[in-house]
């Protein structure tokens, strides 16, 4: 199946999970066409000074894969900064967050998968 970028779905989220600014997420995959793996495939990208607000997974992993930008990330409170072909990441039960530090876009892709072994 081939998706064109304008056929994409992007949501905008103000303060998400807390955070400051503003995160888009471009679904470049539907949950519904993810054969049960998971909940969350985009491309997210904060602008300069926004943020993901600390948060903890429950019943699903997260990776973080950095396309551009600079990022300061919390992995468990253990703060890093992340840079293009870095990743996190943030298994279940953990906890992590994410900002833009950077003078430009930060982009960066974003998987929550379900964690089967949970289950």
């Amino acid at each position: 199946m081939i998706r064109k970028a304008i056929e994409m779905i992007v949501d905008v989220h103000s303060e998400f999970l807390g955070g400051k600014g503003t995160l888009v997420n471009t679904h470049f995959l539907d949950k519904q066409n993810s054969a049960g793996t998971g909940r969350l495939f985009v491309k997210s990208t904060l602008s300069p000074g926004s943020s993901i607000g600390y948060h903890t997974h429950k019943g699903d992993l997260e990776v973080y894969y950095i396309l551009s930008g600079k990022a300061l990330v919390s992995d468990n409170g253990k703060e890093s900064i992340l840079e293009a072909g870095d990743s996190i990441y943030t298994p279940n039960g953990s906890s992590h967050s994410i900002e833009n530090v950077g003078e430009v876009d930060l982009e960066y892709v974003a998987l929550i998968l379900f964690d089967r072994e949970s289950v």
